[in-house]
């Protein structure tokens, strides 16, 4: 079953969510890839909306056409390159929703479970499917300051498609399925040992 997962995106909706849920994501959801990132932590001047926000790990792929903006490719990019801001930036700006690929390291998953914010894995390598799901461009923030890739790009999305894979106690799939990689890993080394 998936869930509808609709803004406004507060605290106490996400706390509802389950590791593991399929969400279908409509609302406001802001881009932001290394620069902004850093450019927010540093104490730049968010876009309004961010706040209690969603924000993607995506550089999408947008064009200009007759003084419109539009998006032809919206795929997640790595999430753990923006580990080092994220836990701050969820404290400040209360961010609700994290949107990437590959998860995200203790002191994010940290301040998910303290603020109440959940990790949504998008599928990589699905960016024009993905593009699917924008509805619209509404509006653009740092343009000139970080060039069309790493600009904010404030996207409007219609059941765009995820997984919960940090829930809002701060529970892993990532790290669960590490550790039992490492399980696996070791009894099969072991008996390698055994037999070699």
């Amino acid at each position: 079953m998936t869930v509808q997962l609709r803004s406004p995106f507060t605290s106490a909706r996400v706390q509802e969510l389950n590791l593991g849920d399929t969400v279908a994501l409509s609302g406001r959801v802001f881009t932001a890839r290394d620069r902004a990132h850093r450019y927010l932590y540093e104490g730049g001047e968010a876009p309004a909306g961010l706040r209690h926000g969603a924000i993607y790990h995506c550089g999408p792929a947008i064009l200009r056409r007759d003084r419109m903006w539009i998006s032809r490719a919206a795929g997640p990019t790595t999430s753990m390159r923006q580990d080092p801001y994220m836990a701050r930036l969820i404290r400040k700006h209360r961010i609700h929703i994290i949107i990437g690929k590959g998860g995200m390291g203790r002191e994010t998953r940290e301040a998910c479970a303290e603020l109440g914010c959940v990790y949504l894995s998008a599928v990589g390598g699905a960016a024009q499917v993905l593009n699917e799901a924008v509805s619209r461009i509404v509006d653009v923030h740092n343009l000139r300051m970080f060039g069309p890739s790493e600009a904010i790009w404030e996207l409007e999305v219609v059941d765009f498609p995820a997984v919960v894979t940090i829930d809002a106690q701060g529970r892993s799939l990532h790290a669960r399925i590490l550790a039992q990689s490492r399980k696996a890993l070791g009894r099969i080394l072991k008996k390698s040992a055994l037999t070699g």
